[in-house]
């Protein structure tokens, strides 16, 4: 899977592993930044994120900062962007199945390396639920971006 992977300075540190883990893995990964402990602003890194998503070049995204939230309203600006923070498993597959999230929030001070790998593994391998109910919940979503 081709997946784009970005952080700012406060997720640099779990971002290295994020993207050497999904290498590792055989996954197409173009990594936007940071790639450093600098001080960045995330809605820079959201915004080219997101561009790589929205352009067709990545089916999904990865954002690490210290806490998620940040990156994920951030994202969520974005046309055609669904972002959501998962610190669990349970809700690393849900927000696919349910919710069709093309961007994983990880929080580099909340999970360390070998959860955010479980987290990682379970949102790439889920799918999209093909249940009407999922369907056209997204659809209302897609219509919101349009509507405000």
């Amino acid at each position: 899977m081709r997946v784009v992977v970005g952080g700012d300075h406060a997720g640099f540190a779990l971002k290295g592993p994020v993207v050497e883990a999904l290498r590792t893995w055989g996954h197409d990964v173009t990594d936007v930044g940071t790639h450093s402990s600098e001080p960045v602003d995330f809605p820079d890194i959201a915004r080219q994120l997101c561009s790589v998503i929205q352009r067709g070049e990545a089916e999904r995204g990865v954002m690490v900062c210290g806490t998620g939230v940040g990156a994920a309203i951030a994202a969520n600006k974005h046309s055609g962007i669904r972002a959501a923070v998962c610190h669990d498993v349970y809700s690393a597959h849900q927000c696919v199945e349910h919710d069709d999230v093309n961007v994983l929030c990880l929080g580099a001070q909340i999970v360390g390396d070998q959860l955010a790998f479980d987290l990682l593994r379970t949102y790439l391998a889920a799918e999209f639920s093909t249940s009407e109910e999922f369907r056209r919940r997204v659809a209302k979503l897609a219509d919101l971006e349009q509507s405000v």
